[in-house]
C-alpha cells in the first residue's frame, strides 16, 4: 500500500490498476453478450465503482469473509474467484462458481469466502453479522466485510444488525458503496440524514466517509478500518463516496439523473484518476499500459471461451439441491 504523503509504489500502482480494468473490461464484455443473449436475466454493472472492490479487499485477509450485493462482479474477481467460473455462472453454466444457478446476483465461493451475491437488498448484512458471530465465539482471528448500496440504509435488517453488532462486539466492517441512486431513487429522497456515516454512528462505533473514485485513499481507510476492527474487537462503518456510470441494471431506461450529472462524474472515473497520478509521478506509460490492456483482454477471452464450452445441467438434475418434504413412510401418512 501507500501511506498518506509517501510516492506510490510503481508495482503496488501497477496491481491496482490491473485490478480495476480486469472489472471494467469484464463487464463491457458482458453488456456486449448480454445484447447477444448469450447471458440472460438481471445484470447490474459496477462500472464506475471499481475502486471500491479493489481497494477494501486489498486490505483483506484470505481467509476474512465477504458478503455482497447483486453488484457483485467486481468484489468476486478482485477477491479471487476465476474470471471463467464468474461468466460460466453467469451464461447459466455448470461451471460457474454457484452451478450455473444463481446467475449474476448470486455469485458464491466457499474456497475464497465470497458469502454471496445477494439478490435482496440488504439482505446480505445479516448473514455478515452470523459470520461475525461465529468466528468471535470460536476465536478466529477473522472479519467479515460487507458491502451494500445506499438503499439498503432504508431497511431495517440494516439498523437491527448495526445495533446487534455494536452491541455484540462483532467483528464486521460494514461498506456502504453510496452511489446516491437507490435503483432510479436519490439519496436525498429516501434518506432524511444523508450523511451516512453520521447515521452509522449513532450506533456507538467509528464511521468515516471516504472518496469511493480514488482507490488510494479507499485502501488506505480500509487498512486503518480493518486493523482497528481485527484488534479492536468491534464493528466499523465506512461510507464510500462513489458513482456508478451505467444504468441500475440492463432493464434500467436510467431516466432519473441527467446526461450531465453522468458525464461530470465521469471525470472523476478510478481508472483515470490513478492512470493521470502514475503518470504524472513518472511510474506509467503507454508501453505499461498497453501490457495491462493486453493481459485483461486475454483473461476476458480466455472467460467467454470457458463459458461457451460450459454445460448447461441435465433437466433431470434439475431438482437436486431442493429441499422438499420427506417421502411417505411405510403405513401411511406420518
Amino acid at each position: 500500500m501507500t501511506a498518506p504523503g509517501k510516492p506510490l509504489d510503481r508495482d503496488h500502482g501497477l496491481h491496482l490498476l490491473h485490478e480495476m480494468l480486469r472489472i471494467r473490461r469484464f463487464e463491457e464484455a458482458c453488456v456486449e453478450l448480454y445484447s447477444a443473449t448469450k447471458i440472460r436475466g438481471f445484470l447490474h454493472l459496477y462500472i464506475g465503482e471499481e475502486a471500491v472492490a479493489v481497494g477494501v479487499c486489498e486490505a483483506l485477509e484470505p481467509d476474512d469473509a465477504v458478503v455482497a450485493t447483486y453488484r457483485e462482479h467486481g468484489h468476486a474477481l478482485v477477491r479471487g474467484v476465476g474470471a471463467g467460473a464468474v461468466m460460466a455462472e453467469m451464461f447459466g453454466k455448470v461451471e460457474g462458481c454457484s452451478r450455473g444457478r444463481g446467475g449474476s446476483m448470486h455469485l458464491f465461493d466457499a474456497a475464497t469466502r465470497l458469502y454471496g451475491g445477494n439478490g435482496i437488498v440488504g439482505g446480505g448484512i445479516p448473514l455478515a453479522g452470523g459470520l461475525a458471530l461465529a468466528d468471535k465465539l470460536l476465536g478466529r482471528d477473522r472479519i467479515t466485510a460487507c458491502f451494500f448500496g445506499d438503499g439498503a440504509v432504508a431497511e431495517g435488517e440494516f439498523h437491527e444488525s448495526m445495533n446487534l453488532a455494536a452491541l455484540w462486539e462483532l467483528p464486521v466492517l460494514f461498506c456502504c458503496e453510496n452511489n446516491r441512486y437507490a435503483m432510479g431513487t436519490a439519496l436525498e429522497r429516501h434518506q432524511a440524514q444523508t450523511n451516512l456515516a453520521l447515521k452509522a454512528s449513532s450506533y456507538a462505533m467509528p464511521a468515516w466517509s471516504v472518496d469511493g473514485m480514488d482507490v488510494l485513499a479507499v485502501e488506505a481507510a480500509a487498512r486503518r478500518a480493518v486493523t482497528a476492527v481485527r484488534e479492536g474487537g468491534q464493528p466499523l462503518f465506512l461510507e464510500l463516496q462513489t458513482y456508478r456510470f451505467r444504468a441500475h441494471s440492463m432493464y434500467d431506461p436510467d431516466l432519473y439523473r441527467t446526461k450531465d450529472e453522468v458525464e461530470r462524474w465521469k471525470e472523476r472515473d478510478p481508472l483515470v484518476l490513478l492512470t493521470d497520478r502514475m503518470r504524472a509521478d513518472g511510474l506509467l506509460d503507454d508501453a505499461d499500459l498497453q501490457r495491462l490492456e493486453d493481459d485483461v483482454a486475454t483473461e476476458v477471452a480466455a472467460a467467454i471461451d470457458f463459458a461457451e464450452r460450459g454445460t448447461l445441467e441435465p433437466v433431470e438434475d434439475l431438482t437436486r439441491f431442493v429441499h422438499s418434504d420427506p417421502p411417505t413412510p411405510p403405513g401411511g401418512t406420518p
